[in-house]
């Protein structure tokens, strides 16, 4: 691969100030009878030239517009329910919700990595794990659409957290980007449901006989809300729901910012059972006492509950989750948090029962040894260059490239597009309707690289991502280490192996110790530039990790088993190590 250090002799030709107007769109002005030229009426698009491998990169059309073209209107499982509880298949839907059987993807084919992550109960509760779906004592629907959906076996944090939540226990659950978070609580709170809609559910109209507009108004009373803080995430999760509710009495709903109101009014009215929802929709919902109550909500779930915290949204979410009027220890929290902050400590001990279960996989804040990580020098002046090189010097694929700047995905997606590559991009200051069409057209294959800034490193999940490239590392000031695990966590999910690689130069230096002990962490190959961070002697034994001291000096030693009280738990097969949790703070 070419040296990107140096830039080669000819590099301001090539890269910086070369002849671009064939690159340019044909721009054809009108020019008024009083000599002034107005502004072109007519931009024709010149077709940029095809990458060798790629797909032909494609203009998209934003113009489009209807319902389809909101997530949150995909198709759900709808049954008028007049008989029995569970209801008849539907073979299209299920073609759309799961895919073609022959090219379904299936989750966990090498777990040889994640098994090997060590899983700690450190809660006042202790479970025992599933071995298999087929014994966690699921309902046969329910059975049937993990069988669909193409999980094929639990991952850890699967194989607690299902017992865990069928067993009656509020969770919280430290886990790694990529484990599998989403099914492990979706499955068991859903499992508990099925058959039970009839007695615990609103009423609701028949879907095959309502008339949005016409039919009075329903008010729409959950089962269980979920809250996470990206969009994108709740449309993902939305869909994962839509899988897990088939041919269930269960109706799953999304509401988020940035999403057209009234059509997401019109979802509630038709009854909703399972609400996910962005935060700040919810808080406008709720101020809509006509469109949404939570007085029925048995199960309150927060993912990425750090992230959240990190906003500010204690007050928000004091309202979100004092909202539902019931008694207290009606509703079952579950939070989720790939690292575990004072701030989530105190939101967990506020709502949590005493008599909780509490997980942590791995180290908090760690990633896991499926994602190969390069990290490759490269002066700021020649990471577009080095970015081409790196795109045709493998084989296409699913590819995501992060940057720390809006201004700085839309260049990239314009240089990238015109160089043939078949890119789009994702930012905050993109409508919600580009945002998910881009996520569309990324999920489909039509447009398989995707720039984007931070608001995409978080949660998402988008099938055979295989290569994550940091155009920019994270700085120190925006999220730094964390940020950058989260971003590799989108390839190597749920047991597929994936790949890394980051641009580094000097700027990124307040970075470097901490990433080279990250690498460290999971045996990857440490670069010469970064050789001077390796730390030497016990330090190289324990590594130290920032993220280490969001859990109290008392509750874990250095090496990841528990102090103080150590029962002495012995591990399990998938070297699930258990720890005491007898400490007069509860373990906390």
């Amino acid at each position: 691969m070419a040296d990107w250090g140096n830039p080669p002799a000819a590099a301001g030709d090539a890269w910086g100030t070369g002849d671009l107007s064939d690159a340019l769109p044909d721009i054809t002005q009108k020019s008024g009878g009083d000599g002034i030229t107005e502004p072109p009426l007519v931009v024709e698009q010149k077709q940029p030239p095809q990458l060798e491998g790629w797909v032909q990169a494609k203009v998209y059309d934003y113009t489009a517009d209807g319902p389809e073209t909101w997530d949150g209107n995909a198709r759900i499982y709808e049954w008028d329910g007049e008989v029995g509880d569970i209801g008849p298949e539907y073979p299209e839907l299920e073609l759309q919700l799961f895919g073609n059987p022959e090219n379904r993807e299936h989750h966990g084919i090498d777990f040889s990595a994640i098994a090997s992550i060590e899983l700690f109960q450190e809660g006042p509760a202790r479970v025992n794990p599933i071995a298999s779906f087929e014994s966690a004592g699921l309902h046969p629907v329910m059975l049937r659409n993990v069988e669909l959906a193409g999980y094929d076996a639990p991952t850890p944090i699967q194989r607690y957290c299902i017992p865990a939540i069928s067993s009656g226990y509020d969770v919280i659950a430290i886990a790694q980007t990529g484990s599998g978070k989403t099914a492990a609580y979706l499955i068991p709170i859903l499992n508990k449901l099925v058959g039970k809609a009839k007695k615990l559910a609103a009423p609701r109209p028949n879907p095959a006989t309502y008339r949005p507009g016409v039919d009075s108004m329903v008010r729409a009373e959950p089962l269980v809300v979920i809250v996470c803080p990206a969009r994108e995430l709740a449309v993902q999760i939305f869909n994962e729901a839509r899988k897990f509710c088939y041919r269930t009495m269960l109706r799953p709903c999304v509401v988020y910012g940035g999403g057209p109101i009234r059509d997401q009014i019109e979802q509630l009215q038709k009854g909703c059972d399972i609400l996910v929802a962005s935060p700040g929709r919810l808080i406008d919902f709720m101020d809509r006492p006509d469109a949404l109550t939570l007085r029925r909500v048995r199960y309150m779930v927060i993912d990425e509950a750090d992230e959240m915290l990190h906003d500010d949204w204690q007050d928000e979410f004091q309202k979100i989750l004092s909202g539902g009027e019931q008694e207290e220890g009606n509703i079952k929290y579950m939070l989720f948090s790939a690292t575990f902050p004072k701030s989530t400590r105190e939101l967990a001990k506020s709502h949590l029962a005493e008599d909780h279960v509490r997980l942590r996989v791995g180290r908090a804040g760690s990633t896991h040894k499926n994602i190969k990580q390069n990290i490759i020098f490269v002066d700021s002046f020649m990471k577009k260059k080095a970015l081409i090189d790196l795109l045709q010097s493998l084989p296409p694929t699913r590819t995501m490239i992060f940057v720390n700047s809006k201004r700085a995905a839309d260049e990239l997606d314009d240089f990238l597009f015109n160089q043939g590559v078949p890119c789009t991009s994702m930012h905050a200051d993109r409508t919600q309707k580009e945002r998910e069409a881009s996520m569309r057209a990324f999920r489909k294959g039509e447009s398989p690289v995707l720039i984007a800034t931070g608001v995409s490193a978080r949660g998402i999940d988008v099938r055979n991502v295989m290569h994550v490239i940091n155009y920019d590392l994270p700085s120190t000031a925006y999220g730094g280490i964390e940020e950058y695990t989260h971003r590799i966590g989108r390839t190597g999910r749920i047991g597929h192996r994936g790949l890394a690689t980051s641009f580094y130069n000097e700027r990124d230096e307040p970075i470097a110790s901490v990433l080279t002990r990250t690498l460290l962490e999971t045996d990857q190959e440490i670069p010469d530039f970064l050789e001077q961070y390796v730390p030497e002697g016990a330090a190289r034994e324990h590594l130290k990790f920032e993220a280490d001291s969001d859990f109290d000096d008392a509750e874990t030693t250095v090496d990841g088993s528990d102090a103080g009280n150590n029962d002495g738990g012995e591990a399990t097969t998938d070297h699930a190590a258990t720890g005491a949790a007898d400490d007069e703070d509860g373990g906390w």
